[in-house]
């Protein structure tokens, strides 16, 4: 009888020891969740385009740390469109964060047909635009960052100009997303 009891006091002692594995454990308390737990992401349509890329430098004690930043612009061309920035040791990881930051700061114009709704004059830093509608069939007449901008928030015909005399991309990508922000449908 005694040898009986044993056995049965060791068969409990297995049977909570299995109870207390990783597959049984609550997601919520710790360890890795399940694959049914993870979310899918959905594909979105939105495409994106790398404005700049430059090496920026940190003197430190040492010497020089180099450093990547990344100006990106996404849009679905509908009518939103973000532009981000991003910085880090290596170019891919810039970019991945340029793209999230892009994301955060995504904007929806109201467009009016294949255009937009009225002239606008925005300035931002040393940076000012303006953008003028244009009939259809005209096309998109910009240059550099400002066309990048519009073309991924979807406007196909209209003509911009950078009025101020700063050649930094990011500047002026800033200045027509302002300009964009002014528009009253």
């Amino acid at each position: 009888m005694g040898l009986e009891k044993l056995e049965l006091k060791y068969n409990l002692m297995d049977t909570n020891t299995n109870n207390n594995t990783n597959n049984n454990r609550n997601p919520r308390f710790g360890g890795r969740r399940p694959n049914s737990f993870r979310k899918e992401r959905p594909k979105d349509d939105f495409k994106e385009k790398v404005l700049d890329l430059r090496r920026v430098t940190r003197v430190v004690a040492g010497g020089k740390r180099f450093r990547f930043r990344t100006t990106m612009v996404i849009g679905d061309e509908k009518g939103n469109v973000g532009v981000g920035l991003g910085k880090g040791v290596d170019v891919q990881a810039s970019i991945e964060k340029a793209k999230i930051d892009a994301r955060k700061n995504l904007i929806k114009i109201n467009l009016k047909g294949r255009t937009i709704a009225h002239e606008i004059l925005a300035k931002f830093s040393a940076a000012s635009i303006i953008i003028k509608p244009a009939k259809e069939g005209n096309g998109l007449k910009a240059g550099g960052a400002v066309r990048v901008v519009l073309a991924l928030a979807g406007v196909k015909d209209a003509t911009a100009k950078c009025l101020g005399r700063t050649p930094n991309k990011l500047t002026n990508a800033l200045a027509t997303i302002e300009a964009l922000k002014k528009l009253k449908a």
